[in-house]
């Protein structure tokens, strides 16, 4: 459990610091981060991490495409994390661990 909090902490963290190196990208006309990295680590488990940044940077907001991505990403990784928590998934894991 600590291992996933780990995981979920670090990958918003993570969401956090793309989304602000997106806006300082932004305001200065710069190369910015594809939209597909950005929701690539919220579908990492960065989408808490993403959520804030959003609001803190005032970023991405109006892109209402981006914005139901966003949340889809969040309802996909918290659906493989609830499948995984299962004890079936779990029995299927460790099958695979032991065919290598």
């Amino acid at each position: 459990m600590m291992l996933l909090i780990g995981a979920y902490l670090l990958a918003s963290l993570a969401a956090v610091i793309l989304y602000g190196v997106d806006k300082a990208a932004a305001r200065r006309g710069d190369r910015r981060i594809r939209e597909s990295t950005l929701q690539l680590v919220a579908l990492a488990g960065g989408w808490p991490g993403a959520l804030l940044a959003r609001r803190w940077f005032r970023h991405k907001t109006r892109k209402q495409p981006f914005g139901i991505i966003l949340w889809g990403c969040a309802a996909l990784n918290l659906g493989l994390v609830a499948w995984l928590a299962t004890a079936d998934a779990a029995a299927g894991l460790r099958q695979l661990a032991s065919l290598e």
